[in-house]
Order: structure tokens, then C-alpha cells, then sequence
């Protein structure tokens, strides 16, 4: 049983959404997500926008996982949040280390993470934006730019 504040997990913690095998896989810093049960599994749902690189590889693999961290690895969060994987090798820019993880070792996940959900993805959609009030589209989408929902079952929670 993992015991955690649902409210402020992802939003002042931030975590790693990581997709993809040892070979070819890339993370991101996400913000937004959600705990709960879906079709009576325990599950995780994680926002990104359509220009993240990420995204590809949500939709190639049928894993995620999602790495949460002690505060003294916030710099190097803030680094894979702002750097693309497309452009450049961002994982060299911090002291974080890739670790293949689950049982089958089925995604990647980092050694330094204080705990990991390993999820395979059951459901995945994009944001209807007129679904979406004008307020949040104002303050969020101003670029048009949405996010598509990716919800796992949690399969494995990995703690140090």
C-alpha cells in the first residue's frame, strides 16, 4: 500500500513520465496526474501536450512509469522539463540515472527515485477543446496546443 497526498503528488513534487525501452525511450517532467481506479484497477492518469516529444513514444509503447523524487533532485527535474529529447541528449545534463524497471524490467525508470509507478497503458484520448471552459482555454491553451490523457493501471509501484 503506498500512502501519498493525491493533491500535491504531482503538482508541487513534479515527477518523470518515461515511456519506451532501454534501446529508445524518452522522459519528460510532468505536473499534472491523477490516482485512482478505473474498471477495478488501480490506476494513473498523466496529461501531455501534443508537442512534446514524449508523446510519440506514449503511443509506440505500451508502458509508462512515473518517477517521484526527493527535493534535491528538483534541478535536474526542471532540466528534463525544459530541454527536449529531441533536440539534444538531456538526460547527460543531470546526475540522474536511466534503470530499466517492472518486473519484466518492460520500461525505464531512474535509480534515484524515491518511487515508481509502473503502468501499462489501458486508454488514451485527446482533449476535446470545446469540452474545455473558455477560462482554462484562455489561461492554457492559448497556443492551441493540448493535451492528450494517457490512463495506466499501475501493475507495480517501485519504492526506495
Amino acid at each position: 500500500m503506498i500512502r501519498v497526498d493525491p493533491f500535491t503528488l504531482f503538482d508541487r513534487n513534479w515527477a518523470l513520465l518515461t515511456a519506451g525501452t532501454a534501446d529508445d525511450f524518452n522522459t519528460m517532467t510532468i505536473s499534472w496526474g491523477m490516482l485512482g481506479t478505473l474498471w477495478g484497477r488501480p490506476a494513473a492518469t498523466v496529461y501531455v501536450r501534443e508537442s512534446r516529444y514524449t508523446l510519440a513514444f506514449l503511443e509506440k509503447y505500451d508502458w509508462f512509469s512515473i518517477s517521484f523524487f526527493d527535493e534535491e533532485w528538483k534541478k535536474d527535474l526542471g532540466i528534463l522539463g525544459t530541454v527536449s529529447g529531441r533536440d539534444e541528449n538531456k538526460i547527460a545534463m543531470t546526475k540522474l540515472t536511466p534503470v530499466p524497471v517492472g518486473e519484466d524490467h518492460q520500461v525505464m525508470g531512474f535509480a534515484q527515485a524515491k518511487m515508481t509507478l509502473i503502468c501499462r497503458k489501458m486508454y488514451q484520448q485527446g482533449m476535446d477543446p470545446g469540452c474545455i471552459g473558455q477560462d482554462v482555454r484562455q489561461r492554457f491553451y492559448a497556443d492551441f496546443d493540448f493535451h492528450r490523457m494517457f490512463v495506466g493501471e499501475v501493475t507495480e509501484v517501485e519504492a526506495a
